[in-house]
């Protein structure tokens, strides 16, 4: 009797024995690592020690919340400082409009020509989010450091803001291009693998620093078990939630051809 396999070993092969699946999950990837690349390409004119010591006092802040999502882009002040998060802030403020502004709500309705029209229009605001977003960013770092240590803009004024506003909007415009990419040519939901691929790079490291607090014993192991517990249950919760469905109820009417009776049953629609 033959071995009765996984159903994840089987997806897994399944993948890499099909050419056309097999064609988008390594063009997927290579995007993604190019996109990690790029996360490592640093803009010019940045103390980036000092830079680094700003991230290791704000630790815990919203500033290393932010540095999650871009994979440690932020910290390093790279090309891909702002990451993706001007597009999705961009798409969130098309998809309210839609509802205030008639024009945007007409394209809505049109189906896929409305919808190119609304994506256009969604790159034009990040491009625009974007460089208000690299000027303030240039001014906080002008005026952060200082104070006895290390100022972290080697260079300030209009030439530094100029080029943090063009790097970061050409990096974040080629992060969506990545994402529109993957989404099209790859395996689909590009923008997701993009926030992905930047939360679990920090995988490791997390890992490597529970081991590092247990050993100097700072953490004890019931906090690891509390915490792993804690990660177990909002990974279940929110696959609870994703695969959650509502159960319509549908009765068929019953006919007759003939002299049989056919139909009548009653079923559900999830």
């Amino acid at each position: 009797m033959p071995e009765e396999r996984s159903p994840i070993l089987s997806s897994i092969q399944n993948i890499f024995s099909i050419p056309d699946l097999r064609k988008r999950v390594l063009f997927m990837l290579g995007l993604l690592a190019v996109y990690r690349v790029g996360a490592f390409i640093q803009c010019p004119g940045i103390n980036h020690e000092a830079m680094e010591q700003l991230f290791e006092a704000q630790s815990g802040t919203i500033l290393g919340f932010l540095d999650i999502f871009t994979g440690g882009a932020l910290r390093r002040f790279s090309i891909f400082a702002l990451g993706i998060m001007p597009y999705i802030t961009a798409s969130i403020i098309l998809q309210l409009a839609t509802v205030v502004v008639p024009y945007l709500e007409k394209l809505s309705k049109e189906g896929e020509l409305g919808r190119k029209k609304i994506t256009q229009y969604t790159r034009y605001l990040t491009v625009g989010l974007t460089l208000f977003q690299g000027l303030m960013t240039a001014v906080a770092l002008e005026r952060s450091g200082g104070g006895g240590g290390p100022q972290i803009v080697t260079d300030p004024g209009w030439g530094f803001r100029l080029m943090v506003m063009i790097t970061l909007t050409t990096g974040t415009a080629f992060i969506m291009w990545i994402g529109e990419q993957i989404s099209e040519r790859g395996i689909g939901n590009g923008i997701s693998l993009i926030i992905f691929a930047g939360i679990v790079v920090g995988l490791p490291s997390a890992i490597l620093n529970i081991a590092q607090n247990l050993r100097s014993r700072e953490w004890s192991p019931f906090t690891v078990i509390i915490l792993v517990i804690v990660m177990v249950l909002v990974v279940a919760a929110v696959v609870f939630v994703e695969r959650g469905q509502r159960k319509i109820p549908v009765q068929y009417a019953k006919r007759v051809v003939g002299r049989r009776v056919y139909g009548g049953q009653a079923t559900h629609l999830p």
